[in-house]
């Protein structure tokens, strides 16, 4: 292969860019990687190992996010037993991270920085008889968001106050019972006419496990999807039929979409709206699931006050599900309350509700659902609101790296840190590459699952050695590979990078 050129411009570019390469078998070239852990124990958080020079290869992969040494590095200077050592410094991580943020409904808050979008669907519109599927409603949003470089979330219901019923047609046309209603539980809008099917009906019953299989079968994975919420429960999917509560969908109903997720989705995340432990009344237990949770009403019925009527408030909840701690292996999501919308962001602040940032602090959030940043917003507004939208989540900075160069040997340590509130759940490849002055390309992925990086705990060194390194310059780079083709570059909280 001759010597490419690094292509300038685009949302990777790099003080210097790379395309990293893989292998290309008609072009006869050896691009296996061997990885071997050194006695590395996780308890310590050092992981070592080593990596197999790749060099020449064709298939382009992506480029790397962020810089690791801020300027090209001489070999010949390296030669020394002492590691030479990058210290780098801290910028705030960009608003529009991947997997985390404010999440606008679909094609809305076009001039707000995001990376995930959020959208209804009824179950109807895809579920076409008691074994078939129409998924082509589900692409199209896939798809339109994708354009956008964005990741979708997405929940499917049966009932929607003032929208028609979300029942697949077959099970109507079986007989499935509907209870029309109006429904004035729809604060700030107005009363709605919801219809409330017979969630006990064992052909609705069957329906919704066959569709979560199906569901999960095809999309459990795929790029363009963020997260599911669980929905398919009660009015807007949020699991309740509040106030009339005896409508709602039985514990063992409940438990059999649970068990139903779980089977079908082992990679996408699903997330429940309310936390429950053995003894809640209305919902079956869920605190020794491995789900995250969507708290609908953030920041006004979120932190816990102490006070008996307030025991459903999301953290009271969360505490008598045992679930205290769960944030730290499945993501918490929500939504700002909307009565907040139209006051968050002002100096003044919101005169009800409770105090957003010890909300954020307390329940670990990754991403929350805001339709006030759809509309126009002045000036310190848009900073206030870029700030909140920012605090979600994870924040990794890479603190410093070091390389020493023995021969051809070239030993290097990375340091990282979690400066969030919650870990980068995804399991995304860390990839660290070596570029020799004459093109040649070393690249290999470090043995670093990201969510390791808890915040608040210590940060974690990672080690590698490169073997048979290029003479000359080198210039070595640190990035993790989304795996959504067009999606957002995962980014840094460092000042040398893209």
């Amino acid at each position: 292969m001759g010597k490419r050129s690094f292509p300038r411009g685009g949302y990777w570019e790099l003080r210097a860019r790379i395309l990293l390469e893989r292998s290309d078998a008609a072009a006869g070239c050896v691009c296996s990687i061997n990885l071997r852990l050194q006695a590395a124990r996780l308890a310590k958080h050092d992981l070592s190992m080593t990596f197999q020079t790749i060099a020449r290869c064709a298939e382009y992969v992506r480029a790397l996010a962020v810089l690791i040494a801020a300027s090209l590095l001489s070999s010949a200077s390296l030669s020394a037993p002492n590691p030479t050592v990058f210290p780098l410094s801290y910028a705030p991580a960009p608003v529009d991270n991947p997997l985390k943020g404010f999440v606008p409904y679909v094609g809305q808050a076009k001039e707000f920085p995001h990376a995930l979008e959020f959208s209804y669907l009824p179950l109807a519109s895809v579920m076409t008889g008691s074994a078939s599927f129409e998924w082509k409603p589900l692409e199209q949003l896939l798809d339109g968001v994708a354009a956008r470089r964005c990741q979708l979330i997405v929940r499917f219901y049966l009932e929607y106050p003032g929208k028609p019923t979300g029942v697949p047609e077959f099970l109507l046309k079986e007989g499935l019972r509907l209870r029309t209603w109006t429904n004035s539980n729809t604060q700030p809008l107005p009363p709605s006419v919801a219809q409330t099917p017979d969630y006990e009906d064992t052909r609705l019953r069957a329906a919704l496990t066959r569709f979560i299989t199906a569901f999960g079968a095809r999309y459990d994975g795929d790029p363009r999807l963020g997260y599911v919420t669980a929905g398919l429960l009660g009015t807007w999917g949020e699991w309740h039929c509040y106030p009339h509560t005896e409508w709602f969908a039985s514990r063992e109903v409940q438990t059999e979409v649970m068990d139903a997720y779980e089977a079908a989705f082992h990679k996408t995340p699903i997330l429940l709206r309310y936390p429950a432990g053995d003894n809640e009344a209305s919902h079956a237990p869920n605190g020794r699931r491995k789900f995250g949770y969507h708290d609908d009403s953030f920041a006004w019925a979120t932190l816990e006050t102490g006070r008996k009527e307030d025991g459903w408030y999301y953290l009271s909840a969360l505490r008598q599900a045992g679930a205290m701690d769960r944030w730290q292996t499945a993501p918490i999501g929500g939504e700002i309350r909307p009565e907040l919308w139209p006051c968050l962001w002002k100096a003044a602040g919101c005169k009800e509700g409770q105090n957003f940032a010890a909300s954020v602090r307390e329940t670990h959030v990754t991403w929350l659902m805001d339709s006030s940043v759809s509309g126009k917003l002045l000036p310190d507004e848009r900073l206030r609101a870029l700030a909140a939208a920012r605090s979600l989540g994870y924040e990794l900075q890479v603190l410093q790296a070091s390389s020493s160069l023995v021969g051809r040997s070239l030993e290097v340590s990375v340091t990282l840190t979690n400066r969030g509130v919650a870990p980068f759940y995804a399991n995304w490849p860390v990839r660290v590459a070596v570029v020799g002055s004459a093109g040649e390309r070393m690249i290999a992925t470090l043995p670093l699952q990201l969510s390791a990086l808890q915040p608040g705990s210590s940060p974690i060194s990672v080690r590698g050695t490169f073997e048979n390194v290029p003479s000359g310059k080198l210039l070595l780079l640190l990035g993790v590979e989304n795996p959504f083709p067009k999606g957002r570059p995962l980014r840094f909280a460092n000042v040398d990078q893209d």
